[in-house]
């Protein structure tokens, strides 16, 4: 059976960087490797998103996490796959 696969972008650049998109980057990667969204994600680090002044930035479907946290990051992946918990 398949199932559908998220893909989650997040910025890489300089900005967001600063702003902590690399240790958000660390706690997305150990919370999709176990749990409930093991399997149904895909981690991209991108390039500048030209969205500095809201960073760090990430990308889940059609949702832009401005000003973003790894928790955000997480709601926002269970929303788009209508997972619970």
């Amino acid at each position: 059976m398949k199932h559908k696969r998220q893909l989650v972008f997040l910025c890489g650049g300089s900005d967001c960087k600063g702003a902590g998109s690399k240790t958000i980057k660390k706690e997305l990667k150990s919370e999709l490797k176990s749990g409930v969204l093991k399997g149904h994600c895909k981690l991209i680090e991108t390039k500048c998103l030209d969205m500095c002044k809201s960073a760090p930035v990430g990308i889940v479907g059609n949702h832009f996490c401005k000003k973003a946290s790894a928790d955000h990051i997480v709601k926002e992946i269970k929303k788009a796959l209508d997972l619970q918990g």
